[in-house]
């Protein structure tokens, strides 16, 4: 009885936390005007890299973004229970924001959760009218053709979705097999491992081919999409588990978004065990980019007195310094390796939590390329993934589902890790 009312206290507070953030960025005042307004509608079965990848890269380009529920109210507030178990806090509900304009509206997908937003009249309504005014509006995986087919949006143009979902599309929609297909103010596209993509192209068309160079700089995305993933490893060792792998992802305010939730997403699609862990002083953290409200599944106190096969940190500068000064969690990371068990990091983390720590001694590393300076080896930066024995490293967010797919292959298998680039459309 008394964890219940913890928790229905908990998501009050989140509810009030984010009622008054949705309230600030609908209302801000000043440079307002100018600010791209973008709404990132989510309901339960989301998935959730679709969500936050959108959410993360339009708010590097300077957008104002709101991630609003779908979803019926209910005693979960806004807490949108989202694919794979992760659970999101949002901004605020869909009903809540008619009469607002957007200068996009970006659909996510995801089963059930592109049937979840095609079925809330509110979001319908706001998206017609939003594409009558010749707003522009887009769409990615499943819900091209579950929602914005259904509702008659794609007649005439060109569209792609997800490749099973192809045959669902109307005869009015063109269908395309691209990885990203604009046709006049709609954008869609295929799926998880398209998302950068498709993040990318909604911020050109928002704002031009400059800016969207400039955001995907830092982000350091593939060279080349489709393609193969590739690795640098060194040392090579077998990563041992027993039965289903038991993976700890620490998670801090100020962690990366598309970092977390690529590692949580990807190595639960896989099988995994992956127990999401909060280093601060309550379940919910607020991430670095889009500020994401993510609820870890514990503590990390209770996750200290459970074993692993992998413990693995996403970045953000933020985070990191947080997972740095966190003594229960360096001690997990040494006791991890000195007991020869994989344990890794992506972007800052390598720098700002295994270095200074001693844990990247007699290793080779990668790390985000404008902090590599900080790794006293930096013979590997120049490399995405990099495997060294029981240690793995990757560099941004860019890099981020590489990361998790080359931690799905050590842990179990090649097949398992080609299957699953194939199955989010990475390659």
């Amino acid at each position: 009885m008394a964890a219940s009312a913890s928790s229905l206290m908990r998501r009050a507070a989140a509810a009030a936390a984010s009622r008054r953030l949705l309230h600030a960025r609908a209302f801000a005042s000043g440079g307002g005007e100018t600010t791209k307004r973008v709404l990132v509608p989510v309901a339960a079965g989301t998935e959730p890299i679709e969500a936050a990848t959108t959410a993360d890269v339009l708010n590097r380009a300077g957008a104002r973004v709101t991630v609003a529920t779908a979803d019926p109210a209910g005693d979960g507030g806004l807490v949108v229970e989202a694919a794979y178990g992760v659970k999101l806090v949002a901004d605020g509900r869909v009903a809540d924001l008619q009469g607002e304009a957007f200068d996009l509206i970006a659909l996510p997908g995801g089963m059930p959760g592109s049937v979840n937003l095609r079925e809330c009249k509110a979001l319908e309504k706001m998206v017609k009218n939003h594409a009558e005014n010749g707003g522009l509006y887009g769409a990615i995986c499943a819900a091209p053709a579950a929602t914005l087919a259904y509702w008659g949006m794609l007649k005439g143009l060109k569209a792609t979705c997800y490749p099973s979902f192809m045959e669902k599309f109307t005869t009015e929609v063109i269908p395309v097999n691209s990885r990203v297909v604009v046709d006049r103010n709609a954008v869609t596209s295929q799926g998880p491992g398209t998302a950068v993509e498709f993040a990318l192209a909604l911020v050109e068309r928002l704002y031009g081919k400059e800016k969207m160079e400039e955001v995907a700089g830092p982000l350091y995305v593939r060279p080349q999409h489709g393609v193969e993933y590739t690795i640098k490893e060194l040392n090579s060792v077998e990563w041992k588990c027993s039965g289903t792998p038991k993976v700890l992802v620490p998670v801090a305010n100020g962690s990366e978004e598309m970092e977390a939730i690529n590692l949580i997403d990807v190595l639960r699609r896989a099988g995994a065990n992956v127990t999401v862990a909060s280093v601060e002083e309550k379940l919910q953290i607020v991430t670095r980019r889009h500020k994401f409200n993510l609820i870890a599944d514990m503590m990390l106190d209770e996750a200290t007195e459970m074993q692993f096969d992998l413990i693995v940190m996403p970045g953000g500068l933020q985070g990191a310094q947080k997972f740095a000064s966190t003594k229960k969690l360096v001690d997990l990371l040494k006791k991890q390796a000195e007991s020869n068990k994989p344990y890794g990091a992506i972007c800052a983390s390598p720098a700002h939590v295994l270095e200074p720590h001693g844990l990247l001694k007699d290793k080779k590393a990668t790390a985000f390329p404008p902090m590599s300076h900080l790794l006293t080896d930096q013979s590997a930066c120049e490399h995405r993934v990099v495997i060294d024995g029981n240690l793995i490293t990757s560099q941004a967010p860019g890099t981020a589902t590489e990361f998790a797919l080359v931690i799905v292959e050590k842990l179990l298998g090649r097949d398992k890790a080609i299957g699953m680039a194939k199955e989010l459309i990475f390659m």
